[in-house]
């Protein structure tokens, strides 16, 4: 159908973005519906934190072990055997439980990440036309892409890395205060307190440049996904070079962005790792002085360093750590927020389907509609298609008459009178079940990116290879599809480029043959057809529409001479109605474009 009016319609703006925590009980629930593997992973995860800080603790008993008292063999053969026995268990125990944990969780990572992905799916199919004539293609595929991968970014290093870490950071300090003395427990607080206050700081500050190369990354897609999807008229116009340099604006952007990203975190590595030489000079300058006044044995002084050295390696990466759960959180929320978007057309609470018994009147009452509130764009519309029969409207482009289809479809709603099936307003049955009794032969065909068989088969998915080639025959399309080498499996390309617009249309009748609904919707059904195959499909078209409540939006006067009823519209308003004679009888508006298209034939 022709896009009209919506095509100026300015995007939607999301809404505001929601707080971290926000985004983070909204992710719960889903992760939740994992519960035991919730709890067992967080078990692993404290086992696993319990081995490592042992590790240093028996490193110290086999320090100690290695100067025993004087002549005692027997400790010397005996003991640094079993700690080192104990030393690799402790090791193997620590990347056991480890990788249990992640085993056990990822089960619910992917799950999470499949049901919201596929309800984020399945919400954008759920929103009106408006939304998806309004936004852009590229930027909004790449905010799911990063929505799902913000998922498991975000459990991986909060559950794999944060809370590890703390976990690993109380079991230290509680041994170091008990048998230590507490400066060595300040020591590591304060600089844990000042090591955590610079990275979020720098890396809070860092983040505007990670914010502008995603809007820089989503800006180079889109750019590259529009000019892709319209490869013919940019070839038309010879306009690559063109294409190239908007591509190429869109990654010097980037490239400006991701050197000052770069730049910023060579500053917050440096800033980190002189946190963590001074508190690592401090913490084993007391232990050397403790060793030193025999209050503290080599051993310990070794254990304390392993302490640090495990404290630390983890939060190197704090600042990448601290990065990435931000972003993950705001990757989610945008995918959250594509979820959040309302519902322009949606069935009211409890609606029942659409009852049907044999075809359907489809009655249009006293409707009027605008797609913005300043240009309205039909005017009283009303006009009956009697159950069995053929109605056609024809008229200028910009009458309104293919906006009649989208109502119908109920892609919209009318701002006043209604749209009726067998005399139920389809605002107060399902959306689902009205679209389900309607098939349609639009004048601009879309096709999926696979074989014929398969966009055939669109109209009722499961039908047989025998039912499909039925639908082909009578669409007049089976000869060209079995020359093909492929046959019915042959690629149709994206959008179905491969093909004519002829072949594409025939398409697009066979699968609403197939569909074989009450309801038939032909707008421009035959108009890239050359003549001889309009007058063998129109014929076809005449019988399938037999018995059934059909639609007829036309240019070409000359498809609709059979109709039971036609309509002329101009400016939104129905200005003639009768038959094909009574029309000519009149002299009127109909009169005239006919005459004009048979002196132009």
């Amino acid at each position: 159908m022709r896009p009209h009016g919506p095509s100026t319609q300015a995007p939607v703006p999301p809404g505001p973005p929601s707080g971290d925590w926000s985004t983070l009980q909204r992710l719960l629930p889903y992760l939740w519906h994992y519960k035991w593997r919730v709890v067992l992973a967080l078990a692993f995860m404290v086992a696993a934190k319990f081995a490592n800080v042992g590790v240093p603790v028996l490193l110290k008993q086999l320090v100690d072990a290695m100067a025993p008292a004087p002549g005692d063999a027997k400790v010397v053969l005996v003991v640094p055997v079993a700690l080192l026995l104990a030393y690799g268990l402790l090791r193997l125990l620590t990347s056991a439980f480890t990788e249990l944990r992640e085993l056990v969780f990822a089960k619910a990572t992917q799950g999470a990440a499949r049901s919201i992905a596929l309800q984020t799916f399945e919400h954008l199919h759920a929103l009106s036309l408006r939304f998806h004539l309004a936004r852009q293609t590229g930027g909004m595929t790449r905010d799911i892409e990063r929505g799902v991968r913000g998922i498991e970014s975000l459990i991986s290093f909060s559950l794999y890395s944060i809370v590890p870490t703390l976990i690993e950071v109380g079991l230290v300090l509680a041994i170091l205060g008990a048998k230590f003395d507490l400066l060595f427990v300040w020591i590591t607080l304060a600089a844990l307190a000042l090591y955590i206050f610079f990275t979020v700081r720098i890396t809070e500050w860092r983040t505007q440049f990670r914010r502008l190369a995603n809007e820089s990354d989503s800006a180079a897609h889109t750019t590259a996904i529009d000019s892709l999807l319209n490869y013919e008229t940019v070839k038309y116009f010879g306009n690559e070079a063109f294409e190239a340099r908007r591509y190429d604006e869109s990654l010097e952007k980037l490239r400006r962005a991701r050197l000052k990203s770069q730049t910023t975190l060579s500053l917050l590595n440096t800033g980190q790792q002189l946190i963590i030489a001074l508190a690592l000079v401090a913490m084993l300058w007391r232990a050397t002085q403790g060793v030193v006044e025999g209050r503290m044995t080599l051993g310990d002084l070794v254990m304390i360093n392993a302490f640090m050295i495990q404290l630390y390696i983890p939060l190197n990466f704090l600042g990448v750590i601290y990065r990435e759960i931000k972003q993950s959180l705001t990757d989610l929320d945008k995918m959250f927020a594509l979820m959040d978007r309302e519902r322009e057309v949606a069935d009211a609470p409890g609606a029942p389907a659409l009852a049907l018994d044999g075809p359907p009147e489809v009655r249009f009452e006293n409707v009027h509609f605008a797609y913005e509130a300043d240009r309205p764009i039909l005017h009283g519309v009303s006009f009956a298609i009697p159950a069995g029969q053929t109605v056609a409207v024809v008229g200028p482009s910009g009458s309104g008459k293919s906006t009649l289809a989208r109502l119908l479809f109920r892609f919209y709603d009318v701002q006043q009178g209604s749209v009726q099936i067998a005399g139920q307003d389809i605002r107060r049955v399902t959306q689902a079940s009205v679209r389900q009794a309607i098939g349609i032969v639009p004048q601009d065909t879309v096709l999926f990116n696979d074989t014929v068989a398969y966009n055939i088969a669109y109209g009722c998915p499961g039908s047989s290879q025998t039912d499909i080639e039925e639908a082909a025959r009578a669409a007049r399309i089976h000869d060209f599809i079995a020359s093909s080498p492929k046959g019915y499996g042959t690629m149709v390309g994206e959008r179905g480029l491969k093909l004519s617009g002829g072949e594409k249309q025939r398409v697009a009748i066979a699968r609403t043959l197939l569909k074989n609904p009450p309801v038939l919707v032909f707008d421009e059904a035959t108009s890239a057809l050359d003549s001889a195959n309009e007058r063998a499909i129109q014929a076809e078209l005449t019988s399938v529409a037999r018995n059934k409540s059909t639609l007829v939006i036309a240019h070409r006067l000359s498809t609709v001479v059979e109709a039971h009823e036609i309509l002329v519209m101009e400016a939104g308003r129905i200005v003639e109605r009768g038959t094909h004679a009574q029309l000519l009888a009149q002299q009127g508006r109909y009169a005239q474009m006919w005459a004009l298209q048979q002196s132009g034939e």
